[in-house]
C-alpha cells in the first residue's frame, strides 16, 4: 500500500500577504500625488475648448447679422424682438440641443455689449468656485 504524505495547506502566508499590501501601498503613494491635479486641469482645458467653439459661433453670427446676439440662445434659435436678425443662418452650434454648461455645471457668462470689452462681448466661465470675477475664472 502506498502512503501519502499529508500535504501542507495551499495558500499564502501572513508574511506574503503583508508584503503584497506594503508594495501596493508604496506604489499608491508614488502614483496618486502625480494624478491628483490632473482632473482640474482637464476641466479647465474643456472649458477653454467650449469657449473657443462659442467664440467661433458668435463670430459666424456677427458676420451674418452685423452684430452679436443679446443672449447665447440666439446661436441655436432665431431671436425675435427688435432689431430682428434678417440674415440669421443658424443654428450656429451643431449637434447640441442647448447651450453647453461649463465643466463645473454652471452656465457660461455672456454679455453683449461687454463690460470688459465694450466694443464686443464678454464670454467666460466662472470656474470651479462658480463666482464670476475671481482668480479662477476661465476666459482664454
Amino acid at each position: 500500500m502506498v502512503r501519502r504524505r499529508p500535504s501542507r495547506a495551499a495558500g499564502f502566508t501572513l508574511i506574503e500577504l503583508l508584503l503584497v499590501v506594503v508594495i501596493i501601498g508604496i506604489l499608491a503613494a508614488i502614483v496618486v500625488p502625480k494624478l491628483a491635479g490632473r482632473s482640474e486641469d482637464a476641466r479647465i482645458s474643456a472649458a477653454k475648448g467650449d469657449l473657443n467653439s462659442l467664440r467661433t459661433a458668435l463670430s459666424m453670427y456677427e458676420v451674418d447679422n452685423g452684430r452679436y446676439p443679446a443672449e447665447l440662445t440666439g446661436l441655436l434659435v432665431k431671436p425675435g424682438g427688435s432689431p430682428e436678425p434678417k440674415n440669421w443662418k443658424g443654428p450656429y452650434l451643431r449637434d447640441v440641443a442647448e447651450i453647453p454648461k461649463d465643466p463645473w455645471g454652471n452656465p457660461y457668462a455672456y454679455a453683449y455689449p461687454g463690460v470688459k470689452n465694450a466694443s464686443g462681448y464678454d464670454l467666460f466661465s466662472a470656474g470651479p468656485d462658480g463666482a464670476p470675477g475671481t482668480d479662477d475664472d476661465v476666459d482664454r
